[in-house]
């Protein structure tokens, strides 16, 4: 580790002689100084790692020599040490935007505590988590082999997630390799696990099934609602479970989590399949039967989720539930603008739905856009971007302005995605979906090994667009080509996020219940 630069500024710097010996001797460099002017003069002509700074001296104060230091460098971390205890003026400290605070007299060991916060936090924080994971290894290891059932299944997922965002504070890439390959291979094992037990899920008569999308509302939303107060069901689409513990935060300056969970998607993972099940409270094939002019196949003109409030309000009525609600989806900016500006009149609603379409367009958007490639390449960018939305969207505009309200908030999404990387080819005639995750038609040619497919669709509890209809779906990170310029497609798609297929990520998406502060 290179020599960390210490400047000790304080006006009786003499009587600390014996403090910056100890610091030497642990191996850092000190410079002495004793008034703001000359750490100025000082810090504009060489490189310092972290300032220690008196708040009271002649000349210029500890605060004002703050200020003046932000000016000549923004990121350079200042420890406060003061004889004041006021609280106005830690408040002004911290305001400052300093890294720590010590009141005095301070002995070695809690100066040295603070440099070790600042200087060495990434580091001792990445060698107790490759150490920590290195661990969890072998226990996560024997979980994927001890047959786990859905449920384990959502625990093995959300580890997993934990320790791929603990991974991103660490800088060792061959544990992160080892991640990545763990979790491949989970991928490889939940795949086998739902083709056994998918269709068993589709029966009614099946007791040992998890929360999925058609169960969604009924499971998890309106046991839940008080009919005290108004409550918001949010649908962010397209939102995975490690998006969602990346803008968590974000979320809880406003609100307190109550409870956090996971659910199954239906497949396809898809809005037109997932979302329409969640607002209609039934299966595809149920929903087509039902609503026969309302419901598109892929292969139809028209919109594929045009009637969510008529679906919602049936599934309503279905439920012998009267509920008074609003329905709001948001597909552009604009939309979202006027959401923050009547966000109070729905205040007077029982219940609010609220769809809203961005992460969905971002993970289109990226597959067309160059700079967006850039922006997302990976799952920290993607999640980073993520958190960057969200902070500045008209949504949680919206929800800053509820803070202060008595609500009840609940956020869920219809689906995930996945990170794709490995192209397969599948031949089909003209009537086949262009879905790269999952695809329907009636002469489907390809590998059975690389997809999960269900020649009867009604087992999948989905429609039969044609009396040949099957439909095949992605695994793990597959995505699904035509021969024609398939080397193309294949290097277009490759590394791009997609949904519709069987994977953790797609599969096991997040539900969160919440109250105001």
């Amino acid at each position: 580790m290179n020599q960390i630069n210490i400047l000790w500024v304080d006006d009786e710097i003499e009587s600390l002689k014996s403090q910056i010996m100890f610091l030497e001797a642990k191996g850092y460099k000190v410079s002495a100084l004793t008034n703001g002017y000359d750490a100025l003069d000082f810090l504009r002509e060489n490189t310092v790692d972290v300032v220690l700074l008196d708040e009271s001296m002649p000349g210029i104060t500890g605060l004002e020599t703050v200020a003046r230091i932000k000016e000549i460098d923004q990121q350079i971390p200042i420890v406060m040490i003061t004889k004041n205890e006021e609280e106005n003026v830690m408040d002004e400290a911290i305001g400052s935007q300093i890294s720590d605070y010590l009141i005095k007299p301070v002995n070695p060991n809690q100066v040295l505590l603070s440099l070790k916060k600042i200087i060495d936090n990434k580091r001792l924080v990445a060698e107790k988590t490759t150490t920590a994971y290195q661990q969890e290894f072998r226990s996560l290891f024997m979980a994927l082999n001890d047959n786990p059932d859905h449920n384990q299944w959502m625990d093995i997922y959300k580890k997993l997630v934990y320790w791929e965002m603990e991974m991103g504070k660490s800088n060792s890439p061959e544990m992160l390799e080892i991640l990545q390959s763990q979790k491949q291979e989970a991928n490889s094992e939940f795949v086998k696990f739902i083709g056994r037990h998918y269709a068993d899920w589709m029966t009614p008569k099946t007791k040992d099934a998890p929360i999925m999308s058609h169960t969604l509302f009924r499971e998890k939303v309106l046991p839940y609602l008080d009919p005290n107060i108004p409550n918001f069901f949010i649908l962010i689409d397209n939102l995975r479970y490690d998006q969602w513990k990346a803008i968590q935060p974000i979320f809880m300056e406003s609100f307190r989590i109550v409870e956090e969970d996971t659910f199954y998607s239906i497949l396809p993972t898809s809005t037109q399949y997932a979302r329409n099940a969640i607002f209609a409270g039934q299966l595809p094939v149920d929903i087509e039967a039902r609503f026969p002019e309302q419901w598109r196949n892929d292969d139809e003109d028209g919109g594929k989720n045009l009637f969510e409030d008529l679906f919602f309000a049936q599934q309503l009525k279905h439920l012998k539930k009267d509920i008074r609600f609003s329905y709001t989806k948001i597909t552009n900016h604009n939309d979202g603008q006027h959401m923050v500006n009547n966000i109070h009149n729905m205040l007077e609603y029982p219940l609010n739905l609220i769809v809203y379409n961005f992460v969905d367009m971002l993970s289109h958007a990226r597959t067309e856009m160059e700079v967006l490639k850039e922006l997302a390449g990976d799952e920290v960018s993607y999640r980073s971007i993520t958190a960057s939305w969200f902070e500045h969207s008209p949504l949680h505009q919206a929800l800053k302005k509820l803070a202060d309200k008595k609500i009840n908030l609940i956020i869920a999404t219809d689906h995930g995605s996945v990170r794709v990387k490995n192209a397969v080819k599948v031949i089909g005639d003209k009537q086949t979906t262009t879905n790269l995750r999952y695809k329907h038609g009636r002469n489907l040619n390809y590998e059975p090994k690389e997809v999960l497919a269900f020649r009867d669709p009604r087992e999948a509890g989905l429609p039969r667009p044609n009396v040949n209809s099957s439909y095949i779906f992605a695994k793990g990170d597959n995505y699904l080509c035509y021969p024609n310029n398939f080397n193309y497609f294949a290097n277009y798609y490759r590394n791009t996020f997609q949904h519709g297929g069987v994977s953790m990520e797609e599969m096991i998406v997040p539900v969160i219940r919440m109250v105001s502060k």
